[in-house]
Order: structure tokens, then C-alpha cells, then sequence
């Protein structure tokens, strides 16, 4: 998920669709598969529902609990007329923006069962039932973090992954994209179509979504028997398919360091999200306004196709180890232009980034990476989260190495593939990898909520041929670990690089030299998330 300024801007606006705590509803039970028969209309907003929910029964329990936003005061919402099972109708509540349904005797560990939930209502959010900047009627998900609730019945939380299904009644001037492959279409009417997509793949509800709106479609070149797609409106055909095309070297990139692709096909969708990209699964929404055609969403593109291998294959087991999707994500944007554009265009956005975290810091100077502080997902997405994570990453990197950490990259996402992992998880990933202990890397960087302010003073000692000095940490906490490379020698000419191993909050190094320097700079090739102060002294 990109544009973070936007993102901001909307929490607020989109929080009413959150509990005051964002967990999953119970843990009795697990959501196998999700059936959505959905009727549309352009007469009305009210969207007709049946939703078959398979469940897998972890503890015995008397009642299933899915999330579903109820009937407001303004008339928005879902309204529920029956819930089926095996053909007999079942007792249910439905509030709280709980829909609790009642079995006639309790299911106990290991039982399955299969609900269908007939409903109705205008979707306050979640389905964006709106026009699009050419005037154009559309219909798009949007479901991230916990707003498929305004529209779907399910367990709205990324630790219950399920397979889905589509099956959309619509007028028959709308195309449908959807998760999945494209299992039908079939005209009903002359005014009619039913389009079907399914996805055997298990996902969170956070990116199972629909599209329907007039499309241009393109295909495009398979890559390693992928196949890519570009649905644009027909108003922005040429620049669509201009902009979009960037995905063939984004996946070909991405596709010779990561593992195969996890999904059945890769769709890149103008849409109506809020977001500036949102990664649903094999069909990335991008916001309308993101199209221009001038080739500027490779940035964009690069971001939500990481997250279909983490965020979408490999999920975070709670909201606060987000990092694992958004850091990710970032992160391998930036090494996607380290491979594509060159070692310094990947450093001129670590630059950037670093400052973002730095800013963070000013304002929220309490908050860690893995933020247990923050109840509401959407105050999650913060650059600790995107950029701070990155940096992360960026660091365990030079920590272990290059071969360990891609290695790292590929076990962890093998070991957890179509499931749930949580940071430690990802740490023991990284360890096996490199076979170095990494909790105190981890607990530095993730669990402390700065960064290091290092001053660097140094001087010529010419009788000792050597630069000599110290290097002073200044931020108000403890000490932090770190290696620090220190480049000098005369400007003009190849600087020597050498690594002073901190550890203590006043570290003493001494440098070999022929001359005195004339330049001195801290961290030359940008490794370290820190804010430098250098200076010469007497």
C-alpha cells in the first residue's frame, strides 16, 4: 500500500469500521472458504448478498461469530434475513457489528460446518459504490484493514486466511475482475451477466476484492507462465496500458531473487481506492488518479507486487508485526532499483526514507516498530511501519550478509507460505539462514522506539600516521550496536573506508593514514539508520 499522506488523511474518516480493539473475534474456529453470490444494480446502492462460510471447528463452541456492519442511523449498512445450515435455519444476532450465529448443539474440535447467510444493505464503505473521475458508474473493494465488514460477512482479521469465490450478477455493460482465475461468464440476459472468479489460494479478507466497472483490457507478455493483465477505464486506454506495461519488468525483476509467483495470475486495476495502490490479491488496485501515462507508478507497481509474496502469501500474524507486509514491501522496492537503476538510485530512496524515519520520531518519539501501543491498524500505517522497517531489513542485510539474507528472504517465505508469521518467526528465519543469534538486532531495531544520534570527532595524529577520534552517541537512550563506516582521504581522490565497530556509547577508533584528511564522512554507502554529526578537532 502506498501514498502514506493519504493514508493519514483517511484514518479518521474510514476508523468508525474498527472495533476499539482490532483482534480477531475468537479463535473456536476457522473460516476454510467463503462463497460471495452478490447482486448489483444501477437503480440502487443496496447490494443483495448470500455468503456460504465453511468453517473448521478449533474448540468446542455453540456459536459462530463473523463481522458484519449492521444497519446505521442513516440507513447504511447490512441487514440480515436468514442464516442456513444444511438446509435448516439457525438462530442469530446481529449487533455489535457481530453477526453471532446460535448452533442447536455445541460443535466440538474438528467438526466442519457450512453457513449461508442471506443479507442486504448499502455498504457504507468496504465496496465503494461510486463514479469515477469520467463520470462513470463503478463498484470497487476496498477492504483494507477491517472495512470488508461493511460488505462481506467473515472473520475480518489477517490470521483467518480462506479461499474464495465470486459469483457477480450485474448489469451487462460492467466487466468483473476479481481474485482469482475467471471461472465464467455467462449472459443471463441481454441485460445481464454473471461473472464468476475463484481463488483456491487461502487469503485474509484485508485483499479479497472486486472491481466492476467498463474496462479496457489488455494481456500481457506471461513471465515465468504468469499471467498479467491491465484493466483500465476505456477513457485512459493508451496511458493505462503505458503505465501498467512497467509490471512485466517489475515481476520479471522481483521473480530472479524471490520465489516463484504465489498467485494464479497478476491484474493491475484502476480503481476507486482510497489508497494510492492497495495489493489485493492477484488483482492490485491503483488509484484512478495514479494513471497519466507518463511512466511514473514504477515506484507504485513495485511496491504492491512485493506485497503479493509478503502481505498476501506470507501474512502478519497480528496488526502489530504489520511491518512484515509494509516494511517488506518498501524495502524490496528499494532493492528492485538497486537491480534495475543502480546502487545509487537505491541509496538516494534509503536517504529519503531515513529522513521520513526521523521525522516519526520527532512526532511520535514512544512508538517501536512493533507497535503494541496502537490499537487501530490504520495508525499503523506510519513510516515505522514502511520506512523504518525497510531500514531494517536494510540492516540485517550488512548484518548477515547477502547470500543469508536473500536465503533468509526465500526460507521464511517457504516455511510460511498461504499462512501467518509473526516477527520472531521471521527472526528464527533469518538466524537458520545465517546461523548468528539476532535478538538483540531484533530487539534494537524493532522493539526500541529510536534511533541513533552519532557525533563523530576526529584529529591527525601525523606521528602516528593514523586519524584518530571518538564516536559519541547523543541520543537520550542507552547505547546502541552498530558497525560504522567511516570514509577519508583527500577530496578529489578514492576515499579508504574503514568500519568502527560501536558498541559502547563513547567508542575510541584509529584509522591508518599517510596525510591528514580533508574529507571525512560518516556511513558513505548509506548502511545505518542514524542521524551524523562530524567534526575535526584539535
Amino acid at each position: 500500500m502506498r501514498r502514506l499522506a493519504a493514508v493519514i488523511a483517511i484514518v479518521a474518516w474510514v476508523s468508525q469500521a474498527l472495533p476499539a480493539n482490532a483482534q480477531r473475534p475468537g479463535a473456536a474456529f476457522d473460516v476454510d472458504h467463503y462463497r460471495f453470490a452478490l447482486t448489483l444494480s444501477d437503480t440502487t446502492d443496496v447490494i443483495q448478498g448470500e455468503a456460504t462460510v465453511d468453517v473448521a471447528v478449533l474448540a468446542t463452541t455453540d456459536q459462530v461469530v463473523l463481522d458484519l456492519i449492521g444497519r446505521q442511523e442513516d440507513g447504511k449498512g447490512m441487514a440480515v434475513s436468514s442464516v442456513m445450515e444444511n438446509g435448516q435455519p439457525r438462530a442469530f444476532q446481529h449487533g455489535d457489528n457481530r453477526l453471532s450465529i446460535t448452533l442447536p448443539e455445541p460443535a466440538r474440535q474438528g467438526d466442519r460446518r457450512q453457513f449461508v447467510v442471506t443479507y442486504s444493505g448499502i455498504p457504507a464503505d468496504g465496496l465503494v459504490i461510486s463514479t469515477n473521475r469520467h463520470g462513470d458508474r463503478t463498484f470497487f473493494g476496498d477492504n483494507w484493514p477491517t472495512r470488508g465488514r461493511h460488505w462481506l460477512p467473515t472473520v475480518d482479521h489477517p490470521s483467518d486466511k480462506a479461499t474464495v469465490e465470486w459469483i457477480v450478477t450485474a448489469p451487462a455493460h460492467y466487466q468483473v475482475v476479481g481474485t482469482g482465475r475467471l471461472a465464467e461468464e455467462t449472459d443471463l440476459t441481454e441485460t445481464l451477466r454473471l461473472t464468476r472468479w475463484r481463488s483456491d489460494i487461502p487469503l485474509p479478507t484485508k485483499v479479497l476484492v472486486i472491481g466492476v466497472a467498463r474496462f479496457a483490457v489488455e494481456h500481457l507478455p506471461e513471465v515465468d507462465g504468469v499471467p498479467l493483465q491491465s484493466w483500465v477505464y476505456p477513457q485512459d486506454r493508451e496511458a493505462g496500458f503505458r503505465d501498467l506495461e512497467l509490471t512485466v519488468r517489475v515481476l520479471d525483476t522481483f521473480l530472479r531473487f524471490l520465489p516463484p509467483f504465489p498467485f494464479e495470475k497478476l491484474a493491475g486495476v484502476q480503481s476507486k481506492t482510497v489508497f494510492g495502490g492497495m495489493e489485493n490479491a492477484t488483482n492490485i488496485f491503483y488509484a484512478e488518479d495514479a494513471i497519466t501515462g507518463t511512466g511514473s507508478m514504477e515506484a507504485l507497481i513495485a511496491h504492491e507486487v512485493a506485497h503479493q509474496w509478503f502481505g498476501n502469501a506470507v501474512s502478519e500474524t497480528d496488526w502489530p508485526h504489520l511491518w512484515l507486509s509494509e516494511g517488506f514491501a518498501t524495502y524490496l522496492t528499494d532493492v528492485y532499483f538497486e537491480r534495475v537503476h543502480g546502487r545509487e538510485a537505491m541509496a538516494a530512496r534509503l536517504r529519503r526514507e531515513r529522513d521520513a524515519v526521523f521525522a516519526m520520531n520527532a512526532r511520535a518519539p514512544m512508538l517501536p516498530v512493533v507497535d503494541t501501543l496502537t490499537a487501530d491498524p490504520l495508525g499503523l500505517l506510519n513510516q515505522n511501519s514502511y520506512q523504518k522497517g525497510a531500514w531494517v531489513l536494510h540492516m540485517l542485510r550488512r548484518r548477515v550478509g547477502d547470500e543469508a539474507f536473500f536465503d533468509g528472504l526465500r526460507r521464511h517465505y517457504a516455511a510460511y507460505l498461504h499462512g501467518n508469521a509473526s516477527t520472531d518467526d521471521f527472526r528464527r528465519s533469518i538466524e537458520e539462514a545465517s546461523g548468528q543469534d539476532l535478538r538483540a538486532f531484533f530487539d534494537q531495531w524493532l522493539h526500541r522506539p529510536d534511533e541513533p544520534v552519532v557525533e563523530v570527532a576526529w584529529r591527525y595524529d601525523a606521528a602516528a600516521q593514523a586519524v584518530v577520534g571518538e564516536v559519541r552517541q547523543r541520543q537520550p537512550g542507552p547505547a546502541f550496536s552498530f558497525p560504522l563506516d567511516l570514509a577519508y582521504g583527500q577530496e578529489g581522490d578514492p576515499l579508504r573506508v574503514q568500519t568502527v565497530e560501536v558498541t559502547q556509547r563513547v567508542q575510541a577508533f584509529t584509522l591508518p593514514a599517510d596525510a591528514a584528511p580533508t574529507v571525512v564522512v560518516a556511513d558513505p554507502d548509506v548502511w545505518l539508520l542514524a542521524s551524523f554529526f562530524i567534526g575535526a578537532t584539535e
